[in-house]
């Protein structure tokens, strides 16, 4: 998820998997890498660069043969000093506190700091040094596994492609074969174990979530999912008006088939139900509470024939639904877009072509609308970023992109078969029905593509770009709601050994200065510039400080976890109003950022706030804004209006206060 977790209970961890291997074909995949991971690390703070890179012969442990395992040199995930962490924790609270209570807050602390989190500070210590890393497998299942909100929408977020104009459906069949064989293209290279390994500093950067996401799917159980990973499988699933069909990606020989045999194969499914009703939703259930469906999942694997179905879906590399046609109303095309990415737009709509537990779905409508969901638990968004730029950019500029693939000895698409509903499932479609269409009426989106600039004029303003925007979300939030906002930003933690992503504290108390200063008009435009300035270098600093791991949120959680774990009351600190208020994060935000005409977008991590993705290209912005219809606080419209005005204003500030110049250097002497 890009919040943080809303509960924290613990069970039996899950054995974390290590070293999934990669990519690497060329410049252009450097290019990628080197873009995907730039644009998400926030700033100018880290430099990253490629470093040379070696595959051995040693194999995963969930991929048996079938992933090169790369050599990396990663760092053991730390404890942090708690002392360190706490004196942060009491910054980030401070602005989102009255006075009286940030005074019972340090009272609160302190005693947190000499008694009980002093205890689990060593306890938290002594299985740091026993783990490689004690957070991976921790995270995975307190904020996705044991999370039981449905995937869809809470958890799942939907990347879009530039939009597509197929002429006929030929061009259609065609565009979706050439995709998922650029897919396939990619794994290739992934199994091949040659991504270039990149670095921030003199640190290696992980590079085993890319391996994580072909053949992986999470498995609804009561109170805690699993996760099955396939590295292996050679085939992907088609949905298509709810029907399941396994296509092989792969001929007999191991040889990725070209895109004209996928495209045969795609058509053919189409033609063969053509004239069929559609079929049984069983993709709906997918989209429902975890516990309704891991209820139905267990009456639905019952019967044998489903059981072999179900089995074949979570087995496929990827899924691919073709979608039956919507038509957009006019001006909300984008808006539509990342919501059919999210949801599929209803039981009526695609919902229902989808299974939500895979980590990757591609999702093409014959509208133009093509893009993935993906299921967050195993991996980030960076991989599946890139993806998207590698396919889009292969068959935009290579006119044979397709062609080299195998052509003979392969499996015919077959079609999976479910047995017909009995009373309890049909009763479990009837309420995943309900469900769905509730959840899709209350999320609104509202996509900005802010034409004014983009990252080429906030660097001339010598700003870092993606503290800029977080500090433009600050101010938008503050003049519409009058009070700071609790902000949270991911940043990745791949210096560590299967490391994943640590809390960027975005609100600061010099963000709020700068916000109150602008929304009262306060001073002169050079000092609200020179506050703009201040917000942005505080931002920059956390964000350093969090890519090093050395953010508040991890290791509190940490704290938490060790009192659960070894049946000690969780402390009163957990409860007080400076965790509960920070950890609120009305605004829920990342960058993933691609040059292309793309954005991400998913739901709102609170109920009275916004949820705001955003690319920023060279010349534009792309903004995907969400918010819940039934609450009358929020609006996500007028959010991405004022977001608008304040980039505006923000850029105006800026250049009425610019940085003073860089000290001169000294100049050579001559010795004699």
């Amino acid at each position: 998820m890009f919040q943080s977790a809303p509960n924290y209970s613990i069970s039996t961890a899950l054995k974390p998997i290590t070293d999934m291997r990669f990519l690497s074909k060329g410049r252009v995949f450097w290019n990628l890498t080197k873009s995907s991971i730039t644009y998400q690390t926030p700033n100018a703070v880290v430099r990253l660069r490629p470093v040379n890179f070696s595959s051995s012969s040693n194999q995963n442990d969930v991929g048996d043969k079938c992933q090169t395992k790369q050599k990396q040199k990663l760092l053991q995930y730390h404890v942090l000093p708690l002392e360190e962490t706490l004196k942060r924790f009491m910054d980030t609270v401070k602005p989102l506190l009255t006075c009286e209570e940030y005074e019972q807050q340090e009272k609160i602390t302190k005693k947190f700091a000499d008694e009980e989190g002093a205890e689990l500070q060593k306890l938290l210590v002594e299985t740091g040094c026993e783990e490689k890393n004690w957070l991976a497998h921790r995270w995975l299942k307190v904020a996705y596994l044991q999370y039981r909100d449905p995937v869809t929408v809470y958890v799942s977020p939907g990347m879009t492609f530039p939009v597509q104009n197929f002429a006929d459906t030929q061009a259609y069949v065609d565009y979706a074969a050439k995709v998922v064989f650029g897919l396939g293209e990619f794994k290739d290279m992934v199994d091949a174990g040659k991504m270039p390994i990149l670095k921030m500093g003199k640190h290696e950067l992980d590079n085993s979530q890319f391996g994580k996401v072909f053949g992986t799917c999470r498995i609804p159980q009561r109170v805690t999912d699993c996760i099955v990973y396939n590295p292996c499988s050679d085939y992907v699933v088609v949905l298509f008006k709810n029907h399941f069909y396994k296509m092989q990606l792969y001929n007999c020989n191991g040889s990725l088939l070209s895109a004209k045999v996928l495209a045969k194969e795609i058509k053919k499914i189409m033609e063969m139900e053509a004239s069929s009703p559609f079929g049984t939703p069983f993709g709906l259930l997918t989209t429902d509470t975890r516990d309704n469906w891991a209820e139905a999942y267990e009456h639905l694997v019952k019967l044998p024939g489903n059981s072999e179905a179900v089995k074949v879906i979570q087995g496929a590399l990827f899924t691919v639904s073709l979608d039956q046609c919507m038509t957009p109303e006019p001006g909300q095309e984008t808006n539509q877009l990342a919501l059919q990415l999210i949801h599929g737009g209803g039981s009526k709509m695609n919902s229902s072509n989808r299974w939500m537990d895979k980590t990757v779905q591609l999702i093409i409508n014959p509208n133009g609308m093509v893009g993935f969901t993906y299921e967050h638990s195993p991996a980030e968004g960076q991989p599946i970023a890139m993806m998207m730029d590698y396919v889009v950019k292969k068959m935009k500029e290579d006119k044979s992109f397709g062609e080299c693939g195998a052509t003979d000895d392969y499996k015919p698409a077959s079609k999976l078969k479910f047995c017909p509903l009995n009373p309890c499932i049909e009763q479990w479609v009837f309420i995943a029905q309900r469900n769905i269409d509730k959840l899709v009426y209350n999320l609104q989106m509202e996509v900005l593509k802010f034409e004014g600039f983009g990252k080429d004029v906030i660097k001339k303003l010598r700003l870092g770009p993606d503290s800029f925007i977080q500090i433009a979300l600050q101010l938008t939030f503050y003049k519409m709601h009058k009070v700071p906002a609790a902000q949270y930003e991911s940043a990745h933690l791949r210096i560590f050994d299967e490391g994943r992503t640590e809390t960027i504290r975005s609100c600061s108390n010099e963000s709020v200065e700068f916000c109150r200063a602008v929304d009262e008009c306060k001073g002169t435009d050079k000092y609200r510039g020179e506050l703009l300035r201040k917000a942005v270098n505080s931002h920059q600093s956390y964000t350093k400080l969090a890519l090093q791991g050395r953010g508040v949120d991890r290791h509190l959680l940490g704290l938490k976890l060790m009192a659960v774990e070894n049946d000690l009351p969780v402390p009163k600190f957990y409860s007080s109003p400076g965790f509960v208020k920070s950890s609120h994060f009305r605004v829920s935000t990342s960058q993933v950022a691609t040059p292309y005409d793309a954005f991400m977008g998913y739901g709102p991590a609170t109920d009275d706030g916004y949820a705001c993705c955003y690319n920023p290209r060279e010349c534009d912005i792309i903004f995907a804004i969400s918010a819940w219809r039934h609450n009358n606080i929020t609006n996500h419209v007028k959010f991405a209006k004022t977001l608008a005005a304040s980039l505006i204003e923000m850029k105006n500030l800026a250049e009425h206060a610019p940085p003073p110049p860089p000290p001169e250097k000294p100049k050579c002497q001559s010795k004699l």
